[in-house]
């Protein structure tokens, strides 16, 4: 396939799949693994896809982004305990993932994995959709400390490929009493600091690999992750809210199924 042409599907996919439930990174595991795409050294590409779909968060989000970083300041203001329950949220990840980074990243990262994966996510969040009792948070302010952090820690197991970042943290909304827009509203701000930090912390890794060789393929992979996530993000919230989480479910586990049938057929 040519490799222009395997950077834009790259994109495309990274944009669609980031901020919802189904794992973007399981997405591009089995989706480079199918098309034999291998982006530039020092994975280069896999963060600058990741940065074009969180610059489109960043864009959508601007205002309420300025008005938290305006108003954090005043006690007691709402954006201040919006601010805080971001912090303590992205704590958990950021300590684990600085720990078990390499290890997850050698051991963790294959097909396999993020098959098994995929369908253990699904089935979770078919049955917290059908077990969540009626909703005692509405907006992200309410949430509270201790919320956040638990939150936050299972934002941490979506270092598991296949799992799902924004999955692992709306399951876990869900689970202590969240609301499914708050829930994926907050799952999209934390997202911000969490993957600039991943980003910066994979660059540095991987500083004496990093190259600018295929600068093409990194540029049409960035711009289509900011163009596709741009609109899939506007469109999320508003179909979360009329028709819930239970059909990412459902595609997990069929995916995911899929995925295992393929593996052991090709051997």
């Amino acid at each position: 396939m040519d490799q222009y042409l395997a950077a834009f599907l790259m994109g495309v996919v990274e944009g669609l799949t980031e901020f919802l439930p189904i794992s973007s990174t399981g997405h591009l595991i089995l989706l480079g693994y199918a098309i034999g795409f291998h982006g530039p050294p020092g994975k280069v590409f896999e963060i600058a896809i990741q940065l074009g779909a969180i610059l489109a968060v960043v864009v959508l989000y601007f205002p309420k982004l300025v008005g938290i970083l305006r108003g954090m300041w005043t006690a007691g203001s709402a954006e201040r305990f919006y601010a805080v329950n971001i912090i303590l949220a992205f704590i958990p990840a950021m300590i684990l993932g600085a720990t078990l980074h390499g290890t997850i990243t050698t051991l963790l990262f294959n097909p396999w994995v993020v098959s098994v994966a995929l369908i253990i996510g699904g089935i979770a969040i078919i049955l917290i959709e059908r077990m969540r009792h009626t909703p005692t948070i509405h907006s992200v302010p309410e949430i509270g400390p201790l919320t956040a952090l638990l939150i936050g820690l299972g934002q941490a197991l979506a270092m598991i490929p296949g799992t799902s970042r924004s999955g692992a943290t709306i399951i876990a909304a869900l689970m202590l009493g969240v609301e499914r827009r708050t829930a994926a509203e907050f799952s999209f701000i934390l997202a911000i600091p969490t993957m600039l930090a991943a980003a910066a912390y994979s660059l540095f890794k991987a500083r004496a690999e990093l190259s600018l060789d295929g600068f093409g393929l990194i540029a049409v992979g960035f711009v289509t992750a900011f163009l596709v996530a741009l609109v899939v993000v506007r469109a999320v919230i508003a179909f979360i809210g009329r028709i819930g989480f239970t059909p990412f479910g459902w595609y997990r586990i069929g995916l995911g199924s899929l995925m295992l049938l393929i593996l052991a057929l090709v051997g």
